[in-house]
């Protein structure tokens, strides 16, 4: 037999105490693993071009696995590509189809600050390492190998799921808006399941928190603020200089919070997650759903990154460019300002907040495209109903809650597009353990194995036949 490096991976897998022998042994979990390492080890960040090739590879995989050619499309826009896979039902249901959502691109990763190949699956005793093991890679395989088990295990669901992964949701997102806006035969879908957000928070004992739905997003917003000057040679320096003044206006920004804000949905996640959590962080949670001009609840909320952004909008500076020689005064300074906006909150006002802040009309704002406002998708008893028989399977007590989520994903333009859409991915970790879009971005082994039956499950609860459901 040849060892392959997936074997080898998965050989080794097998003495983790995180997955039983079972899950790594069975067909499902070695396909997915395989398809993980497959699609992580493939750069598909915005300037590789590389979504094409990720999508030719699941497309064919799915074809291996007997889901018809003419049922599986690729979809190419210049260097992008999306992916369209329908896994046809018997119409018994009367229902119409369910999308399920991921993207295949990923942001950048400077090999230099890793401590690891940010383009090769690693792992110790507790995780996998890797730029996309969470964002979003784990989503889209877990959905491409489920929807391979299923069908060699001969299911026929009742209504027709569709595959339908981004090339572009972390840079542009024109697949996304190509997929929730151009296409009929995707229109058509009563709903959207999303694997790129949702899922359950661990303490750091391990012990389940919450299981989060998402039904929201803030909306996404990014300016460059620029700062031009004359300039001139570096050895006769002038008080005005584009750098400092631009740096000046990056402190403001720095130092300013937005107002709190809040929604029902919001308050009642605060309130349940600080009840299951606990501590000193648990009971700000709670007073601050009790009531949310409680300065103090507030304050502390805003020194925790996993939840600042659910009490406020936020607006931080990403990148910086500056100068053209050593030996020059810099003719111009500029700032990327990445903002997520409370819904409800037109950017405008968020632009007019900044330059308010800012304090200086000689700053030009330059807000880069267009934001999404998307609405909220209520919960469905359905919907819920369905997720929580595939949650209560590994963890029995756990509260399902609804939430906003503080990112941006394909979600809004469903959304937008009239198509509700929930996010339900199937991992369980530590919010703080989050990596997504930061260094040594990573996933519990645990988390991997645990979420193999979490698609399956929601699927058999929406599209099964109703004998099959106990």
């Amino acid at each position: 037999m040849k060892i392959t490096p997936v074997l080898l991976l998965a050989m080794s897998l097998s003495v983790s105490p995180y997955a039983s022998a079972y899950e790594v042994d069975s067909d499902h979990a070695r396909k997915t693993l395989e398809i993980y390492q497959t699609i992580i080890e493939v750069d598909t960040s915005k300037a590789m071009g590389n979504t094409p090739r990720v999508a030719r590879y699941l497309a064919g995989e799915l074809i291996a696995a007997g889901i018809p050619s003419e049922d599986v499309e690729v979809v190419l826009l210049e260097d992008k590509a999306a992916l369209i896979a329908r896994y046809r039902g018997n119409g018994s249901s009367g229902e119409r189809p369910i999308l399920f959502l991921g993207h295949m691109d990923v942001v950048e990763a400077n090999e230099a600050d890793w401590e690891r190949p940010p383009f090769k699956l690693t792992r110790d005793d507790v995780n996998f390492y890797a730029r996309g093991t969470i964002d979003n890679k784990f989503g889209v395989a877990q959905l491409t190998s489920t929807f391979i088990r299923l069908k060699k295990e001969g299911f026929v669901p009742t209504r027709d799921l569709i595959l339908v992964f981004s090339g572009d949701e972390e840079s542009g997102m024109t697949t996304t808006r190509l997929l929730a806006y151009e296409r009929p035969d995707l229109a058509e879908a009563e709903f959207a399941l999303n694997s790129d957000a949702g899922g359950g928070d661990l303490d750091r004992n391990g012990n389940a928190i919450t299981y989060n739905i998402q039904a929201a997003e803030k909306t996404y917003a990014t300016w460059e603020i620029t700062v031009r000057n004359p300039g001139g040679h570096s050895s006769r320096p002038r008080p005005d200089n584009a750098i400092y003044d631009l740096a000046d206006a990056i402190s403001r920004i720095q130092g300013y919070s937005f107002p709190v804000r809040y929604t029902d949905m919001t308050l009642a996640y605060f309130r349940e997650t600080g009840s299951q959590l606990g501590g000193e962080l648990g009971e700000a949670m709670i007073q601050f759903a009790d009531d949310p001009q409680n300065e103090a609840a507030a304050e502390r909320l805003s020194r925790e990154s996993s939840y600042v952004g659910t009490t406020r909008t936020t607006c931080v500076v990403t990148m910086l460019r500056a100068g053209h020689a050593e030996n020059a005064l810099p003719q111009s300074a500029t700032a990327t300002v990445n903002c997520r906006i409370f819904p409800g909150v037109p950017a405008s006002e968020i632009e007019q907040v900044l330059k308010d802040v800012v304090g200086n009309g000689q700053i030009e704002f330059s807000l880069l495209e267009e934001p999404t406002e998307s609405p909220i998708s209520e919960l469905r008893e359905d919907i819920v109903d369905a997720v929580s028989v595939a949650v209560h399977e590994r963890y029995s007590e756990v509260e399902l809650i609804a939430y906003m989520e503080s990112g941006g994903t394909d979600g809004m333009h469903f959304r937008r597009a009239g198509i509700p859409t929930w996010a339900v991915s199937g991992i369980f970790m530590n919010p703080d353990e989050m990596y997504a879009h930061g260094l040594n971005e990573r996933v519990p082994i645990a988390a991997f194995y645990g979420a193999l039956d979490h698609w399956s499950t929601i699927i058999y609860q929406l599209a099964g036949p109703r004998s099959s459901m106990n």
